[in-house]
Parts: C-alpha cells; structure tokens; sequence
C-alpha cells in the first residue's frame, strides 16, 4: 500500500504591485463614484470596502430596499452613504450615468447588473458617457512571477476591433499606463507570430498600427508588432529570434488582436498563474470600474485605486488645457 502524500499548503502570493498602486491613491482625495446598482453583498462590500480606505466616495444608486437589505447581510450602516433609489437594474444604471453627466460623480462602478446594462447606458448616444474615442477595456494584471504589472487589451467591450478601433484601443492603454506612471509604455501588438504574414490579418494590423505611431497617430507610448506572446515578455525568446526592439521581451502593454484571445489570455493568467486582474474601462468621460464576483478584495480595490489615478490624471490634464 503506497504511502500517503501529505503536502504544505503554500501562503498566498503577495501582490505587491496592487498594494503599491492602493498606497498611492489613498494619497488622493476620495474620488466620488456613482455605483450602479450595488444590491449584492460583493458588489455593495466592494464600495463600502474602498470607502473605509478612503479611495472612494460612494453613491449608492438602485432600489433602496435591496440595497437596504444587502448592506444588512454585510452587517453594514448606511446611514452615512447617500443612496438613490431606482426601479430596477436599467434604471440605476442610467441614473448613475446621469450622475456623472450632472457633475455629481467622477467615476462609475459596476454592481450587481450585467456589464452590457451598465454600458448601454453609458454609450447611450443623447445621454450617456461617449467621447470621440473608442471605448474599451484594460485589465491591469498582477502577476506575482513577473516584475511588472501588465495591461492587457480589450479582453471585455470590443468583440473584433477594426484598425481604427485598435488604434483607439491602444491608445486608451498607453493613456492608462502613463496615469499609472509607468516608467516606460512599451506596447506589444500580438499575434500569433512576429513575422508579417499576408494569411494572417492581425499581423498585417500589427505593422499598419506600429506604422500610425511612427506618424504620430499613437502617442506616449513605443509600440511594435507583430509580437508574439513569448517574444513579448521574455527577453530570453527575444533574443533566440534575433528580434531588435525596446518592446520585445520588455514588454508592459499587451495589444490582442480580438477580444476572445484576451480573456483567455487573461484568465490563464489568473487561473494559471496565481494572477489578479483589475478592471477598467476607458474612453468615456469618466472612467468606468467594472468588478467580477469572482474578484479578490485586493483586485476590488485595485480596480477603485487605478480609477483614482486615472481621474487624478484626468484633472491634471484639463487644468493644463486651460493654462495653455
């Protein structure tokens, strides 16, 4: 009879990167956030989470009763947070967009609705959140084997983006990663190669895309694909290629071609390597805080803190606007 194997469990990873990033932006004013319908004790824990830190300020928006009644599950008081009500999901979710529209909140965050409703209201053309940039998504990842933090986009909003959305996409990320004070913004666009090859369009993009930053199309940021995810973000796969770049093997910003490849790519990440993912949504007025059940505390949190810095950034931003 074999003998039994016993095993240690193993402590947690630290993500340090996330604690950092929370470090900072409480540094910053609580940033006002319009919560859209937060009637589950994750999503109403979350806010109320990054309150007690004191990076966010709260508006609790959806029907009283159920927000009332979560928050009773958490054992929380409400008698501080300003709530208001709404009839259901839909409405919350254009009640806090007119929130933002109103001046009243700076940031939105996801509750306990499907993403899609949130953003139907956000895109809504006479009333909601548009620019003229493209929206879309980031996640910012922490993956404790790796010595940086990485954003990766748009794994949520755009399904198959066209060359002008991903020029719009890449653009959002480097905007992102500079309010996040990368020292360097070096963006890989990926493919399944780091060759241009005509029977594969995303590597034709790739190079169309790389070709728009040379002409001052994409800014803050280097950029250069075609790339694949190994000659990406291993310098060692760079250089067995022969592959001349500052982005190859270095790379902090991952550019996938469609929005299938990003999810998985983020999920393995998470799943496979013990990764948090942080989620944002950019190109709108406000930034948008889109939040999972399935999230961690600390990703929560991190996703209120990178609004924090985007907002700030954003302030920063208008102010020299009007100087000029």
């Amino acid at each position: 009879m074999p003998l039994a194997q016993t095993t240690t469990p193993l402590e947690p990873p630290r993500h340090t990167k996330y604690e950092r990033l929370i470090a900072e932006s409480r540094a910053l004013p609580p940033l006002s956030v319009a919560v859209a319908h937060p009637c589950d004790d994750a999503s109403l824990g979350a806010a109320l989470d990054a309150h007690g830190l004191g990076l966010i300020t709260p508006i609790l928006v959806g029907p009283a009763a159920k927000i009332a009644a979560a928050a009773a599950t958490l054992g929380a008081d409400l008698s501080g947070f300003r709530v208001v009500d709404a009839a259901h999901s839909d409405d919350a979710a254009a009640k806090a967009v007119a929130l933002v529209r109103a001046g009243e909140a700076e940031a939105l965050m996801k509750g306990s609705l499907h993403t899609d409703e949130l953003m139907a209201a956000v895109v809504a053309r006479e009333t909601g959140l548009r620019t003229k940039r493209r929206i879309s998504h980031c996640f910012l990842m922490d993956v404790p084997s790796h010595p940086e933090p990485l954003i990766i986009t748009d794994a949520a909003v755009n399904i198959a983006p066209d060359l002008a959305q991903k020029r719009d996409i890449i653009q959002n990320a480097i905007d992102l990663a500079n309010a996040l004070k990368f020292q360097e913004v070096r963006v890989a666009i990926l493919s399944a190669m780091e060759t241009v090859n005509p029977e594969v369009p995303s590597t034709i993009e790739a190079a169309a895309l790389c070709k728009m930053a040379d002409r001052g199309q994409i800014t803050g940021g280097i950029v250069d694909g075609p790339l694949a995810l190994d000659n990406a973000v291993d310098l060692g796969s760079a250089e067995i290629k022969h592959i001349r770049s500052p982005v190859a093997g270095r790379a902090n910003v991952l550019v996938v071609p469609d929005l299938e490849s990003g999810n998985m790519l983020a999920k393995s990440l998470t799943f496979l390597a013990a990764a948090d993912a942080a989620g944002i949504v950019l190109g709108a007025r406000v930034p948008i805080i889109l939040t999972s059940r399935a999230d961690s505390r600390t990703t929560r949190l991190a996703s209120c803190a990178v609004a924090s810095l985007l907002a700030q950034a954003q302030r920063v931003a208008a102010l020299n606007v009007v100087k000029v």
